[in-house]
């Protein structure tokens, strides 16, 4: 079986991210607003211009205000043959609407805030490890923004390997932990993170694959990173973020990626920010093959769920699980590594298994596990072991299969989630 791995560029997501970025692609079709007096005709066309993109900012957003009826009377345009020519005293009053309207919908555009409708920043929404994996009792997502919970609903459905979100406002990798309570995780400064060393190598394949981030000294006014990268709370905490959520829950590593030193930089600077960037999107893109995949089967050959896979000496706080595919996907760097699978009702089985350098051969190492149910005759022993080892010497899938996701459109939906 050739098992797709999943690269989200979230990478997440949705909602208010949707909204802006329909933003952008639209408003940049509405002809330029000028300071004098319109005809009826240049009026409706600004105004339908509006309206479509009202529309879509509302169906994405799905927005429970009455901001869609508010705008779509806004935008009414009575057909051609009912416009009535407007008193002279009125002309400066629509002057000045049609200015309110292109200056609402533009200052929309350039929100530099990563607030939803509610006020509440989406990035200091999600689940927080260090605060809510072992509350008592278990936090009410019933409770966290309408976007966050769609955002958690999509990545309970989807298994993704490896992630990013694209910010501004700096040039740096940054990489988990965002977040700490001062446990063992925290070490000199930095919140460490069990795969730690694989965040460090993602982090410097894409600086050291961008035309200037490996420097460390990109922007002027911020501190300078060495090689480019840096520990997410080493940098400055920052509770509830979705890159920690994506590492502890979804089993999905994820980096931060500040792309430009500005936020909303000039659209001729556009092409060589791309040009900049272009590389290290590929390589980072291609660090979804890194390390071993496969499937944990019961006795009988059927793929099981939820079975843990565990690698010695990572102690994840929410341990990888086999997912309803009985798909499994463990992103490390070369070398040996002893994985244990556990199962109720089935011995729990570790195996040796050696990783070769890539993932040049854009597979990663395929390898399941199958599970020996315990014997119904005697009580069932949970500390019960089958080991074996496995060396394998390269890789045996069949070449880089991708999801249906748009790269891209994924791309500029995730830098858009603060």
């Amino acid at each position: 079986m050739n098992m797709p791995q999943k690269f989200l560029l979230p990478i997440g997501a949705v909602m208010s991210s949707l909204c802006f970025l329909s933003t952008l692609l639209i408003v940049a079709h509405i002809s330029a607003l000028e300071f004098r007096y319109h005809s009826n005709r240049e009026i409706e066309n600004f105004l339908l211009q509006v309206h479509s993109l009202s529309s879509v900012l509302v169906s994405l957003t799905h927005d429970i205000t009455s901001s869609h009826a508010g705008v779509s009377s806004l935008t009414h345009v009575p057909p051609a043959g009912d416009a009535k020519v407007e008193e002279r005293a009125a002309v400066l009053g629509r002057v000045l609407m049609l200015q309110l309207i292109d200056d609402l919908i533009r200052g929309y555009r350039n929100n530099e805030t990563w607030f939803n409708q509610n006020g509440v920043d989406l990035n200091r929404n999600f689940p927080d490890a260090f605060t809510h994996l072992s509350q008592k009792p278990p936090l009410d997502e019933r409770k966290l923004e309408a976007e966050v919970q769609a955002v958690i609903g999509w990545l309970r459905n989807e298994t993704f390997v490896l992630s990013a979100n694209l910010h501004g406002g700096a040039l740096v990798a940054s990489y988990p932990y965002d977040n700490s309570n001062g446990g063992s995780e925290w070490v000199g400064g930095a919140s460490v993170s069990p795969d730690d060393d694989v965040f460090v190598h993602l982090a410097k394949v894409y600086s050291y694959n961008h035309a200037s981030m490996h420097r460390g000294d990109g922007c002027g006014d911020s501190r300078p990173f060495l090689h480019g990268i840096t520990n997410g709370y080493q940098w400055y905490p920052l509770p509830g973020g979705m890159q920690d959520y994506n590492y502890v829950w979804a089993q999905c590593l994820e980096l931060t990626l500040e792309i430009s030193c500005c936020k909303f930089p000039p659209v001729n600077q556009l092409p060589a920010l791309w040009s900049a960037n272009r590389e290290a999107l590929l390589a980072f893109i291609r660090q979804v093959h890194l390390g071993v995949k496969g499937q944990v089967f019961d006795s009988s050959g059927v793929p099981v769920q939820n079975a843990v896979v565990e690698v010695k000496g990572r102690n994840n706080m929410s341990p990888f699980r086999s997912d309803k595919h009985g798909e499994y996907y463990r992103l490390l760097l070369p070398g040996n590594y002893s994985f244990t699978v556990t199962l109720p009702g089935h011995e729990t089985l570790t195996q040796t298994i050696s990783i070769p350098p890539g993932p040049d051969r854009y597979s990663a190492v395929k390898h399941d596990f199958r599970l020996q149910r315990v014997s119904a005759t005697t009580p069932p022993d949970f500390g019960a072991t089958a080991t074996s080892s496995l060396h394998l010497s390269g890789s045996s899938g069949a070449g880089p299969t991708w999801t249906g996701l748009g790269v891209g459109l994924v791309v500029a939906l995730r830098s858009l989630i603060g």
